[in-house]
């Protein structure tokens, strides 16, 4: 008991310290002083969306108010001012406050063309991740360094903390199952942040034609890889709470299933559930959420289930990891006789194979499944460790 007591108080404490030190971090957004003179007297793009922010003020507003010259603006996935839900078509527009174009890169361009690219100087990326493969936001990185390397024009991206860069798992990108929601060879947590891993993109030339992108970061002040990191924005509409952002990793993968992760409740990607699952003691029904989930899986149906919330909280405990045993009880206490994979393509691409699903079919235990990434895992820590801007 005494050294349950004794263990307890010393990650408290270290997570108490952690805490107050994440909260000096100053991000690249916030150093004005060190970008904006490499913006005067050129025309300027941006990559934004929600969490581009100083403080309260959006980053575009306080540019526009430094009578920095704006051309465009580039919306990924969610929008520019975070107005879309998850998977929904981006429209080109103009944004209503500050009137300036709106180019969407979540639609039927996911890279700026040259021909949006000619009135541009250089681009400015600033959007918060959240450190993990199928986030889309690394993959409208990579075309847009892929874009603005064809033309010629540099990239300067304000470097934002990692909510999840405090570990590195799950198995690694095969090349056969590339796409948006996976690009590069990269495990489903990466532990990097924005500006760490764009430095990665570069220097493995995974850019078209092997390309380089002209590349400058401002790199975040007194950020650590294990500070644990409050994000004072919500990443996307789902992901509105750090309990989300944690459990994002471990439970996006049953979007390929019938499972409902919670899209349609208060608690998205906080629980999972469905109405015929046979375990679990947490009940809870989705319904429409405007502009969050309008068509959220299981829509007005009681699902059994589990809620994580708690598990999630629980830094002393929990596994720092990405955690498979939860597709794994799903699987087995879902009826034989019901499709549990209802996408098993889209549910490949979010795994970056299909091994694991069948590791999940025959049986396997979460011990060998975790044994068979670490090879390709390890390899890729090494290769992460080459682009690291700060400590861990």
């Amino acid at each position: 008991m005494y050294f349950h007591t004794k263990q307890y108080l010393f990650f408290f404490l270290t997570v108490f310290f952690m805490n107050v030190l994440s909260a000096q971090i100053i991000t690249g957004a916030a150093q004005t002083e060190r970008y904006f003179p490499l913006l005067q007297q050129k025309k300027v793009g941006v990559c934004f969306n929600p969490t581009s922010v100083i403080g309260n003020t959006h980053l575009v507003d306080t540019l526009v108010n430094a009578h920095i010259d704006v051309v465009k603006i580039f919306a990924p996935e969610h929008g520019f001012r975070g107005e879309a839900e998850a998977g929904a078509v981006i429209q080109s527009a103009k944004d209503i406050k500050t009137g300036i174009p709106v180019v969407s890169l979540y639609g039927k361009n996911k890279k700026p063309t040259q021909e949006h690219l000619k009135d541009v100087d250089i681009i400015l990326f600033d959007m918060q991740d959240v450190g993990c493969r199928f986030f889309t936001y690394i993959s409208t990185l990579h075309y847009v360094m892929e874009a603005a390397a064809a033309a010629q024009i540099p990239v300067l991206i304000l470097d934002r903390p990692n909510p999840n860069g405090y570990f590195v798992d799950g198995p690694v990108l095969e090349e056969k199952y590339k796409s948006f929601v996976g690009m590069h060879p990269v495990p489903v947590v990466h532990g990097m942040t924005i500006g760490e891993y764009a430095q990665m993109i570069n220097g493995e030339k995974w850019l078209d034609n092997h390309l380089v992108c002209e590349l400058l970061v401002i790199e975040c002040k007194y950020y650590h890889h294990n500070y644990r990191y409050n994000l004072p924005i919500k990443p996307s509409p789902n992901l509105s709470s750090d309990e989300a952002i944690y459990l994002y990793p471990s439970l996006c993968l049953f979007e390929g299933t019938d499972i409902s992760v919670g899209r349609g409740t208060v608690m998205p990607f906080q629980i999972f559930g469905h109405p015929d699952l046979t375990v679990g003691d947490f009940y809870f029904t989705p319904e429409p959420i405007k502009g969050v989930s309008e068509n959220p899986p299981q829509k007005g149906k009681r699902c059994r289930g589990f809620n994580l919330t708690q598990e999630a909280k629980d830094h002393i405990n929990n596994h720092n990891a990405f955690n498979i045993s939860y597709l794994i009880t799903a699987y087995k206490h879902f009826p034989k006789e019901m499709k549990f994979f209802t996408n098993p393509d889209f549910f490949d691409k979010l795994a970056g194979n299909s091994t694991l699903r069948w590791q999940i079919i025959n049986g396997k235990t979460e011990e060998e499944i975790r044994a068979s990434w670490q090879p390709a895992l390890e390899n890729f820590k090494k290769i992460r460790s080459k682009y690291l801007i700060y400590p861990e």
